[in-house]
């Protein structure tokens, strides 16, 4: 349980925890009807990073979570498999962090395609390219 919390709080998982724990505060306030669900809405287009076709905050929800689940695990079991400190590591650790949030947005992209079909009213990746004037 300590790695796990060194983990979570460590020099760079720090951010993924921050930003988790900044998505959890919006759900709490979207459930007590203090804010909506589609607040990001019109402020951010995620077509053009593959994410296009659900709301705003449940894709970046969704990055979040798997950010901070990658990153996390990552520097779980570097911390378990180097005890060590030093440039390699905090090399490693860097290296790490870069590569959860590309696996996250990746991973992220790929469920984001069959949940489109629950949000119609949101445009997809077809008709955001289509309005954009590409194909």
């Amino acid at each position: 349980m300590r790695t796990l919390w060194e983990a979570a709080t460590g020099p760079l998982s720090i951010l993924f925890t921050a930003a988790l724990v900044v998505v959890g505060c919006f759900w709490l306030l979207v459930a007590v009807g203090a804010a909506a669900a589609n607040s990001f809405d019109a402020d951010l287009d995620l077509g053009r990073w593959g994410m296009g076709g659900v709301p705003v905050a449940v894709a970046l929800t969704l990055l979040t979570a798997l950010a901070w689940l990658f990153g996390v695990g990552a520097h779980a079991l570097l911390l378990a498999a180097l005890l060590s400190t030093g440039a390699v590591t905090g090399a490693l650790h860097v290296l790490a962090s870069a590569a959860a949030l590309l696996v996250a947005w990746r991973v992220t992209c790929l469920f984001v395609r069959p949940l489109h079909r629950l949000f119609p009213d949101e445009p997809g990746p077809a008709r955001a390219a289509a309005r954009d004037g590409v194909g």
